[in-house]
């Protein structure tokens, strides 16, 4: 059982792994806040495949402040384009 999850480990950093590379390579912001939103979901699923697998509890806090961090980089970029979507608009008195 513990080669089955360490494997599922593995198959689930590949993933993070392309994720890293949209990061990078992303088209546009969107883009690259969902593969980072992958990133901390992946990071999260990896550890508890790995502390289930080996045994340790600590792996569970780590991916808890893993998965909170990742809760909030998603908040923070929606408000953030929520601003900039607000400035970017005309006003009446512009005109």
């Amino acid at each position: 059982m513990n080669a089955f999850l360490m494997g599922a480990a593995g198959v689930v950093m590949i993933t993070v792994v392309i994720g890293f590379v949209r990061i990078l390579r992303g088209p546009g912001d969107v883009e690259r806040v969902m593969a980072a939103q992958l990133l901390g979901t992946g990071g999260v699923a990896a550890l508890l495949l790995v502390g289930i697998a080996r045994g340790r509890a600590s792996t569970f806090d780590v991916a808890l402040t893993l998965a909170v961090l990742a809760a909030f980089a998603s908040i923070a970029f929606v408000k953030g384009a929520a601003l900039a979507q607000h400035d970017a608009r005309p006003r009446d008195d512009d005109a």
